[in-house]
């Protein structure tokens, strides 16, 4: 006998196949059958009229914290998420020498916008090595599954300690390859790869780079000769390119002596606004001669969120508005109503360290409901001030004073230089490109992008007007199977006899998302953006109902993926 049946939805199976109206059979965790299915279950769910699909493989997260004391893993979890890959760009929690854990929470809070005071109050330290963490994970009870990464960052500050973090200091050769031997024991445990970031863009709470930033072709190739050694795992990088030809080569260098795959991080840059495709072409040309480089790219603008409430606005730098920073949203609203101090703050202009972020209202945007991630030069603020004849800062004041002090300002930085995401179309539709990007879990004051795989399948395949769109069912495919693959993920991302039973039951016409908004549920009473979607009418993982009409069921049936899963037979 089946547990469940899903009876008569239109099945998209991930393959980038069409649709079909068929039934899905589900016993012990697995799917057992695609077709009509006149076998008995326990359970029999209909489908009428919903789109059935693999659950989202969601490759880029940051739920290395918050998967020790939150079980749940929202907002993954309600955004059709049934897997979810952490310890990406290099900052991780192991391995974590007792002395450093104040350190990696600063690199944490840095990097990825996490609060310290959360993550110091959540994490309990069950663990030093990667190995003990991979232990103290699998005895969660979790809603989805998860995935580990290696973190460059925390493995440094492991081996060379505080020389880890000083820039003027390289590892020694024994410490090279302690570092690439602690990886590749962490990888043969059940982590899923290894993951390095050399952006300028990431750095600790007190400003300083990420330590592997300056890392050294040796260190780099030493970590990835003996990663090759053992023969698994994954890299996934995200770099600056300031020397594109340079830094590619070093990568690329990577991948040919370790012989294992590599994801790097591609959107466009307002600076340098071509250079995403000379990238593109760089891995383009590595795959031809059979090294596996993927680019994972974005499906919309990498935007920030401004709010009184969050940690970014156009006025967060002004004396007077400082003067009330501390206060509450409701104390803070009603003082920037009173005509008084509205005039004192309004003389006042932003700094200039700020004003490329914050104070350039010609790519400041209300975000709406429902949200608008993709609007045109005549909606921006300034476009509205002018029609209003307004200032600029008086025009933002009030957007920002909307909803009692809760509404949002959107300030599209990457993927955004033609106010448009036919870019982003080009980078989706690029054939050694895969959706990722969203950092769920983290940049819990600034963004909000965890709905991207909701925001893929809807926006391009439903919504989109300001340009083409894309077919649904490869849409689907992109991200199930083709990210459940570039981890090394055979088992699941495709409705087959054999693979995991992670499925979403999708009303089509209803699929949206909500408005982000910020709530307090950190320990600590930490701050984070979260964002729900409507139309899920059921997420199940290993074929038990997780979610249902957004609303969480408490079932755990989701566990620590350890390790590269091959294709059931």
């Amino acid at each position: 006998m089946l547990d469940r049946i899903i009876r008569g939805g239109e099945v998209i199976d991930g393959t980038g196949a069409p649709g079909k109206t068929a039934d899905v059979g589900i016993r012990d965790g697995r799917i057992v059958s695609v077709g009509q299915i006149d076998e008995p279950a326990r359970e029999t769910l209909s489908a009428d009229g919903l789109m059935v699909t693999p659950g989202w493989v969601d490759v880029h997260t940051h739920y290395d914290g918050q998967v020790t004391w939150d079980g749940e893993l929202t907002p993954s979890s309600v955004q059709g998420v049934t897997t979810a890959v952490m310890g990406n760009c290099g900052v991780g929690f192991a391995p974590a020498a007792p002395d450093r854990h104040d350190w990696l929470i600063s690199l944490m809070e840095g990097v990825e916008d996490i609060p310290g005071t959360a993550l110091a109050e959540g994490i309990e330290w069950q663990w030093e090595s990667f190995p003990e963490y991979l232990d103290a994970v699998e005895s969660r009870s979790l809603a989805i599954d998860v995935g580990a990464q290696v973190p460059h960052g925390a493995l440094r500050a492991y081996v060379m300690g505080e020389r880890g973090a000083d820039h003027r200091v390289r590892p020694d050769p024994e410490e090279i390859s302690r570092m690439g031997r602690l990886a590749r024991e962490a990888i043969e445990a059940g982590a899923l790869g290894f993951t390095s970031s050399r952006t300028r863009n990431h750095r600790t709470k007190d400003g300083e780079p990420t330590p592997s930033l300056t890392a050294g072709p040796e260190e780099m190739l030493g970590i990835a000769e003996e990663i090759g050694r053992g023969g698994l795992g994954v890299f996934e990088i995200v770099a600056d390119f300031a020397d594109l030809e340079d830094e590619f080569k070093l990568l690329r260098k990577m991948v040919e002596i370790s012989g294992r795959p590599m994801s790097i991080s591609v959107a466009q840059n307002d600076r340098v606004p071509d250079q995403w495709r000379r990238l593109l072409d760089q891995i383009g040309e590595a795959a031809e001669v059979g090294l596996p480089m993927k680019a994972q790219v974005a499906p919309r603008a990498i935007g920030l969120l401004l709010g009184l409430e969050a940690s970014l606005h156009p006025f967060i730098g002004h004396p007077t508005y400082q003067s009330i920073k501390d206060l509450s949203r409701e104390e803070k609203w009603a003082r920037l109503k009173d005509p008084n101090f509205r005039a004192a703050l309004l003389t006042e202009q932003t700094p200039e360290m700020l004003r490329f972020l914050v104070g350039d209202f010609e790519r400041l945007f209300l975000l709406g409901d429902p949200p608008n991630y993709e609007p045109s030069p005549d909606q921006s603020l300034a476009a509205e001030a002018r029609r209003r004849g307004v200032s600029e800062q008086e025009w933002a004041l009030e957007c920002l004073l909307e909803q009692e002090g809760r509404a949002l300002l959107y300030r599209p930085f990457l993927n955004y230089t033609e106010f448009n995401l036919d870019s982003t179309r080009d980078m989706l539709l690029d054939p050694n490109a895969v959706p990722g990007l969203g950092d769920a879990g983290a940049h819990c004051g600034m963004i909000c992008d965890g709905s991207f795989p909701t925001y893929l399948l809807s926006h391009w395949g439903r919504d989109r007007t300001r340009g083409e769109r894309l077919e649904v069912p490869w849409l689907v495919q992109q991200q199930t199977s083709a990210t459940a693959q570039l981890v090394g993920l055979q088992d699941r991302g495709v409705i087959a006899p054999g693979m995991r039973a992670d499925l979403n039951l999708i009303e089509w016409d209803k699929l949206r998302l909500c408005p982000p908004e910020i709530v307090f549920d950190l320990p600590a009473g930490g701050r984070r953006l979260v964002q729900r979607a409507e139309g899920y009418q059921m997420t199940l993982v290993a074929g038990q109902p997780i979610c249902e009409s957004g609303q969480l069921t408490g079932a755990r049936p989701g566990r620590l993926i350890r390790g590269a899963q091959g294709c059931p037979a």
